[in-house]
């Protein structure tokens, strides 16, 4: 017998290099999932760095400062305790 998953899918207006505006969206997302009983939350491809970013995907900052926001949303204190039922996708 399967187990039954919430999807929650996200289209979020992002901004191409807006690391801290695009986590704070992020976050937003995460938090209105697991209200609505999300198990498992999707979002958009790019949905870190944003669109738009031409030549500026093989700069080493935007590698770095991209896999800096994803360890905040991991290691969000406020998150991990209040949404740790529901699995992110990015």
């Amino acid at each position: 017998m399967g187990h039954l998953v919430t999807l929650a899918t996200c289209q979020l207006n992002q901004w191409s290099l807006d690391f801290e505006g695009n986590l704070e969206r992020i976050l937003l997302s995460i938090r209105k999932a697991k209200e609505a009983g999300a198990t498992l939350r999707v979002g958009p491809e790019l949905e870190i760095t944003g669109y738009g970013l031409l030549d500026h995907h093989l700069e080493a900052d935007t590698f770095l400062h991209s896999w800096e926001m994803l360890a905040k949303i991991l290691t969000n204190r406020g998150m991990c305790r209040r949404y740790s039922g529901v699995v992110i996708l990015t």
